[in-house]
C-alpha cells in the first residue's frame, strides 16, 4: 500500500514538472497560438478572396427570378391569356375584352449575363487585387518578425531575471556570512557593534534586492507568456541559457544590403509604387474600354484622374526612399548595439572576476583585523555590480543579434540567433 501510494505521489510530481522551453519552442508557440498571427493570416486569406472575387469579373452570371402580376387593363389580360395560351373564341366578345376579369401572370425566368469584353477590367481589377495580396504578404511577414523579436527580449527577460535572482541571493548569502564575520570580530574585540549594525544595514539591502528581483521575475515570466499568446500563471523551465554569443556576426555594409533586400517595409514601398504605375497605365485604357462612345468633354475628369494618379506615384516613390533611410538607421542601430554589447561583455567578464577576487581578499583581510567594514561593504557591493552588468550585457547582445536579423528582413523561428 505504502509503495502504491509512493508511485502515485511520483507521478503526481511528474506531471505537475514544469515544462522545458527552448526560444524555438517558445516562437513556434507564439506563431501558433498569438492573436496578431491570427489576425494577420485573416487579412491574408481576405486578399486570396478579393483576388478571386476580381477573376470573376468574366465569369457568367446566372440569376433565377419569379414575378407575378395581376390586373384587369384589357392589353394586360388579353396578352396575358394570349401568353399563357388560354385565350379562347369567347375571349373575342367586345364587352369581355372591354371589361375583362382580372387575369393573373406568374412568371419564372433564368437569366445568364455573360460579359464578352470589358476592356481589360477584369484583367486590371485582378492585378490591382494581387498587388494588395502580396503586400498584405508582407505585412504578415512583418507581423512575425516583429512577434518573433519580442519572443527572444521576454525569453531572454526571463533568464536575466532568473540570474538575476540568483545574484541576489548569493549576495544575501555573503552579507550574512560576512554579519557572522562581523560578529566573530566583535567578539574577539577587534571591533564595535558599529561594524555588525553597519553590516546588518547592508543585508537588509541585499534582502530588498531579492525581493525586487523576485517580483521582477514573476513580472517576466507573464510577459513571456503573453508574447506566446498564452494564458499567464503557465510554468515553463527555460532550455535555452542565457549565453554569450561567439560568432563574429555580419559587417555593417552587408547588413544594410540584406536589409534593402530583405524588410518587409521596403517590398511593400516597392508594391505601392508598382501600385501607382498601374493606376496611371491602366485609366486610360479603362475609359476607352468600358464604353462604346466617344467622349469629347467630362470636365477634365480622366485629365485630373491621372494627374492624381501621378502625385500617388511621385508620393509612393518618395515614402519608399524614406523608408529606405529608415530600414539603413535601424540595421546601422543593431549592428552598434551588437558591437557594443559584445564589447561591454569583455570588459564585464575581466570586472567580475576581478571582482570576485577582490572580494575574497577583503575578506580574509577583515578576519584578520587589517581593512575596516566599509571595505569590505563596498567590495561585496561592487562584486553584485559587475555580476550584473555582464548579465545585462550578456541580454543585450542576444537582443541585438535578434534585432540585426529583425533589420535585414531575416528573422524567423529557424535562425540562428534563437539556438
Amino acid at each position: 500500500m505504502k509503495l502504491t501510494f509512493l508511485v502515485l505521489a511520483a507521478c503526481m510530481v511528474n506531471a505537475f514538472a514544469a515544462e522545458r522551453l527552448s526560444l524555438t519552442d517558445a516562437v513556434a508557440t507564439a506563431m501558433k497560438k498569438h492573436p496578431m498571427i491570427e489576425a494577420v493570416e485573416a487579412e491574408q486569406r481576405a486578399a486570396t478572396h478579393r483576388v478571386e472575387q476580381a477573376k470573376g469579373g468574366m465569369l457568367p452570371r446566372v440569376n433565377y427570378q419569379e414575378s407575378y402580376q395581376v390586373g384587369n387593363n384589357p392589353v394586360f389580360a388579353f396578352s396575358t391569356l394570349l401568353s399563357q395560351r388560354r385565350f379562347t373564341a369567347g375571349d373575342f366578345d367586345i364587352g369581355k375584352l372591354n371589361h375583362p376579369d382580372p387575369a393573373n401572370n406568374f412568371q419564372s425566368q433564368l437569366i445568364v449575363d455573360q460579359v464578352l469584353y470589358d476592356g481589360r477590367q477584369t484583367k486590371l481589377n485582378t492585378q490591382s487585387a494581387t498587388l494588395r495580396k502580396n503586400m498584405t504578404a508582407e505585412q504578415e511577414r512583418h507581423a512575425r518578425m516583429q512577434i518573433t523579436s519580442g519572443v527572444v527580449q521576454a525569453y531572454f527577460a526571463v533568464g536575466m531575471a532568473g540570474a538575476g535572482l540568483r545574484v541576489a541571493k548569493d549576495a544575501v548569502k555573503s552579507a550574512e556570512a560576512s554579519l557572522n564575520r562581523a560578529q566573530s570580530v566583535r567578539d574577539a574585540g577587534m571591533s564595535t557593534d558599529a561594524s555588525v549594525l553597519t553590516i546588518r544595514v547592508h543585508l537588509a539591502s541585499m534582502r530588498e534586492q531579492e525581493i525586487r528581483r523576485t517580483y521582477d521575475l514573476e513580472v517576466s515570466k507573464a510577459a513571456l507568456a503573453e508574447a506566446m499568446g498564452v494564458a499567464p500563471g503557465a510554468e515553463f523551465e527555460l532550455s535555452t541559457a542565457l549565453s554569450e554569443l561567439t560568432n563574429a556576426g555580419p559587417a555593417l555594409e552587408e547588413l544594410q544590403k540584406r536589409a534593402g533586400d530583405g524588410r518587409p517595409e521596403m517590398r511593400q514601398a516597392k508594391l505601392a509604387a508598382d501600385r501607382e504605375k498601374f493606376v496611371i497605365g491602366g485609366s486610360g485604357n479603362w475609359f476607352f474600354a468600358a464604353t462604346v462612345k466617344w467622349n469629347l468633354f467630362n470636365g477634365h475628369a480622366d485629365k485630373e484622374r491621372i494627374g492624381e494618379a501621378a502625385e500617388g506615384m511621385a508620393s509612393a516613390r518618395a515614402q519608399s526612399r524614406q523608408v529606405s533611410s529608415q530600414v539603413r538607421l535601424e540595421a546601422h542601430r543593431a549592428y552598434a548595439n551588437w558591437k557594443g554589447a559584445c564589447e561591454r561583455i569583455k570588459v564585464a567578464k575581466e570586472t567580475t572576476g576581478m571582482s570576485a577576487e577582490s572580494l575574497r581578499i577583503t575578506k580574509n583581510r577583515y578576519e584578520a583585523g587589517l581593512t575596516t567594514v566599509t571595505d569590505l561593504l563596498q567590495q561585496e557591493t561592487a562584486n553584485l555590480d559587475a555580476q550584473t552588468r555582464l548579465l545585462a550585457a550578456i541580454y543585450d547582445q542576444r537582443v541585438a543579434a535578434a534585432a540585426m536579423e529583425l533589420a535585414a528582413g531575416t528573422l524567423t523561428g529557424d535562425s540562428d540567433v534563437l539556438k
